[in-house]
């Protein structure tokens, strides 16, 4: 009878145990975030994964704005030309430059990529400058207004291509030095540490203090859902002390506005340097093709200012109902759907996403507010990125900053889209400046506030690392 009461002693006990058990697994799996579905960028999401997929209209805009989307990719897409010209509406293009066209740094309106041998387009990758602030605070203004002192002579950027009859202001040399990071089950990858070189400066030596910058153009889906994202919402989000202890201490960049004359937020940029879409074209158009516009009027060339007058198409050279053509076109560049969700592998990957702390930053889920073009609003969309700037570490440290962001300081990068990138673009070059040559070189160059991360998808085993990037991949 004792032995026999014993059992029953012990089978209750195993019994409440299992209970026990189960009600942890339950508790666990019910706090488990959901993986976002398929559709990345709300009712505006498109279902393409072919070489075209980033350049397809939101699917819910109104069938009668899809000639205005038609006009802006075409002045997004076609070459300009100098001036003066029979094709006065794109005409103007100089007399500096680093393209002729936006469609050449965004490829396909993907992702550019630093100068490689094996791929033609060499071109979508350009060079920022600038030199320290005085310590006696006679740049403060600049600093405020630009975010940065321009270099001396070549200003804020590098353009290394020049109309006919005069020469660039000098040419990009990009070397790396390769160094090892071994992986917890002995998996060996390579890492390539960038250095840049300006060769054959034109008008005169660079500052020897300049610090220079390499960026490799983003790409341009969702950026209008992006805008519409609330500034209030984005801020919420701030821990510049990380009161919380978590060691994300994000904090947003704070930028200077031209079309209302203040300081507002950030959201464009790798350090999220633009406060808005129209600004961002503007910037794009002056810095990388030399074309004026009404909210940047001023070439900012080294060469006389009569030889940038000649060049000129008009004041401004950009036509302002062109740049709202551009302006919609960049808006409404839809996301394409996600892929293979329903794949074992993926599913895990994403567990292995959110166990490794990438979704602190790469925040997966937001709602947009009220947008301008109403279809984009109230849409909720994953598009994996909390716009803030972050501390990457030494290993990502630029010299360089921009407004409130340090050197070290970078916008978290939304991901939608990324696991698309060779199909659109033919490679898989990542980062700021295209060093890394797949998405896990990307992660292993996270360090700062990310290297926690980066520490836990080292220890990851083949099999979770491999489910880690089939996740990102089919975003």
């Amino acid at each position: 009878m004792q032995t026999t009461a014993s059992n029953i002693q012990y089978g209750n006990f195993v019994f409440r145990l299992l209970v026990i058990f189960a009600m942890m697994s339950s508790t666990a799996a019910a706090s488990a975030p959901p993986m976002p579905g398929e559709r990345l960028g709300g009712d505006t999401s498109i279902r393409s994964d072919h070489h075209s997929a980033f350049s397809l209209p939101a699917a819910n805009m109104p069938l009668q704005r899809r000639l205005d989307f038609s006009v802006g990719n075409s002045f997004f897409r076609n070459p300009w030309v100098t001036a003066p010209s029979s094709t006065t509406a794109r005409d103007g293009l100089g007399p500096l430059l680093n393209t002729n066209a936006c469609q050449n740094c965004h490829i396909k309106d993907g992702r550019g990529h630093p100068p490689e041998p094996e791929l033609a387009n060499r071109v979508s990758m350009l060079v920022r400058l600038s030199i320290p602030p005085d310590s006696d605070g006679r740049d403060q203004e600049l600093l405020r207004r630009l975010g940065n002192v321009p270099e001396p002579t070549y200003g804020l950027q590098l353009q290394d291509f020049a109309v006919t009859n005069l020469a660039p202001e000098g040419r990009v040399q990009v070397s790396y030095r390769e160094q090892p990071v071994t992986l917890s089950d002995g998996a060996q990858v390579m890492l390539r540490q960038p250095t840049l070189t300006i060769l054959d400066t034109n008008y005169g030596p660079l500052h020897p203090q300049v610090q220079l910058s390499a960026r490799v153009a983003p790409p341009m889906i969702g950026l209008g859902l992006l805008a519409a994202l609330d500034a209030a919402h984005i801020v919420a989000r701030e821990d510049p002390n990380d009161a919380d202890g978590d060691g994300i201490s994000g904090r947003a960049n704070r930028v200077w506005d031209l079309s209302g004359g203040l300081t507002v937020l950030g959201r464009f940029g790798w350090k999220a340097g633009q406060p808005s879409l129209p600004q961002q074209n503007a910037a794009a158009f002056v810095n990388d093709m030399g074309i004026t516009s009404r909210l940047l009027p001023d070439e900012d060339c080294p060469v006389s200012a009569a030889t940038c007058q000649a060049s000129s198409g008009g004041a401004p050279e950009l036509a302002a109902q062109i740049q709202e053509q551009v302006d919609f076109y960049t808006a409404n560049l839809a996301v394409p759907v996600r892929r293979n969700i329903d794949d074992p592998k993926v599913q895990a990957g994403w567990n292995v996403f959110v166990d490794s702390g990438c979704a602190a930053c790469h925040t997966p889920t937001w709602t947009t507010g009220n947008s301008f073009h109403e279809w984009l609003s109230q849409q909720t969309i994953h598009p994996f990125t909390d716009l803030l700037l972050h501390d990457m570490g030494p290993g990502l440290d630029d010299g360089r900053g921009e407004f409130l962001a340090s050197g070290s300081e970078w916008r978290t990068p939304p991901l939608w889209g990324i696991g698309l990138t060779e199909t659109v673009t033919g490679h898989t070059f990542f980062l700021h400046d295209g060093r890394a040559r797949n998405l896990l070189e990307a992660i292993l160059w996270h360090g700062g506030e990310a290297d926690a991360s980066q520490q836990a998808v080292r220890q990851l085993t083949a099999d979770k690392r491999e489910a880690l990037l089939a996740f990102l991949n089919s975003l």
